[in-house]
């Protein structure tokens, strides 16, 4: 049997980017569970899109993906409001301020993933495989359906449900978007419109809306009208009056992390290492930094050291111990906070909102932490 460097296991996009990247680099690298998307097959509908950051961007250029995305798989946000749920309580974040070109880049998902495909078509060091086949390192990046798998290797994996489920759509909005992506925290509900261009150009936009599970089961029964009457009442019209241009989708949100990031031989990464609450809308850019942390410490290695060396892993976890800590924290912190109903609560996090959008020097350090997450 075959033996390769490195086997990945996931068929998701940061198993697929981690396989370009480590093959880059010319090793011989096992893809388990992916199914290449065939070309010319019509795409299988996705309604979810990512709000991808700058270093997500530059690590999917490198791997010669990103610029071959269709232009209207990609739109920029160029501006953000955060509204609370209380009168004038808001912030809001510029790129202009920050001095980049773009906050993100609400990318769709299926292009993303068929374009990762087409990369993975060409790669002449990947092989597919539906097997465990011998590898010196073994990488997990397939998120909880690799529980009993993380298990076996002692990683574990510790989760908490929220009790709610995010819903995705693609919607159409009868005012330009303008590059401006909106966000309501409506204790205890989020909702997110992300400014993207499929189906419609620069009036379109991806819907994240979560909300306790029985509310979800309410606003995933009712029929169209009635799912945008309640869009209406949540976003206040503020987007202009939306109207549903896809089905919807849902999942269940948790906060997980395991309690292992590597040992000999075999490392986390994605999904598999963390799970973060959408309201911040940086899950894919935590897992793509993980998979650029771990290239890079594999490329630098030293000549003597195995590719499945402990001690080398462990430079990996050190490296991302601290940005993936902090948004762990961050986004659970902020839902807690959002969920809590009480009156003086309400009244502290509005005019904490308040007081954070004057203080320009923080909103700086709060967005650069999202740009490099």
């Amino acid at each position: 049997m075959q033996s390769f460097d490195a086997r990945v296991s996931g068929a998701g996009i940061v198993g697929k980017a981690l396989a370009l990247a480590l093959a880059r680099l010319g090793m011989r690298v096992a893809l388990r569970g992916a199914a290449l998307a065939t070309p010319g097959a019509p795409a299988r509908e996705d309604v979810r899109a990512y709000a991808l950051n700058a270093a997500s961007v530059s690590l999917l250029r490198h791997l010669k993906v990103w610029d071959a995305l269709a232009a209207d798989a990609k739109t920029p946000v160029r501006d953000m409001l955060v509204h609370g749920d209380g009168a004038g309580a808001a912030l809001e974040f510029s790129a202009w301020e920050q001095r980049v070109g773009e906050l993100a880049v609400i990318t769709d998902a299926a292009a993303l993933e068929r374009q990762l495909d087409e990369a993975l078509r060409f790669a002449p060091h990947v092989s597919l495989v539906d097997a465990d086949v011998p590898a010196t390192l073994v990488a997990h990046c397939e998120g909880r359906a690799a529980a009993a798998a993380l298990k076996s290797l002692g990683a574990g994996f510790e989760q908490r449900s929220y009790g709610q489920r995010a819903i995705a759509a693609r919607l159409v909005a009868s005012r330009p978007h303008r590059h401006v992506a909106r966000q309501w925290f409506r204790s205890p509900d989020v909702l997110a419109l992300l400014p993207f261009d499929r189906p419609e150009p620069g009036r379109s936009f991806s819907l994240v809306w979560s909300v306790a599970d029985a509310r979800a089961t309410e606003l995933l029964a009712a029929d169209a009208g009635a799912f945008e009457q309640a869009l209406d009442e949540a976003t206040g019209g503020e987007a202009g009056t939306l109207t549903l241009a896809s089905d919807r989708a849902a999942w269940p949100l948790v906060l997980g992390r395991a309690a292992a990031l590597c040992g000999p031989g075999w490392v986390l990464l994605g999904d598999a290492a963390h799970i973060v609450h959408p309201l911040a809308g940086q899950g894919l850019n935590l897992g793509l930094a993980d998979v650029a942390a771990l290239v890079d410490v594999v490329a630098h290695r030293e000549p003597w050291r195995g590719f499945g060396d402990e001690r080398l892993l462990r430079r990996y976890v050190r490296q991302r111990a601290a940005p993936t800590w902090a948004m762990l924290r961050i986004t659970d912190g902020l839902q807690r906070l959002f969920s809590e109903q009480a009156t003086p609560i309400r009244e502290l996090r509005n005019n904490g909102m308040t007081l954070v959008n004057r203080l320009q020097p923080l909103k700086r350090w709060l967005t650069a932490r999202a740009l490099d997450s």
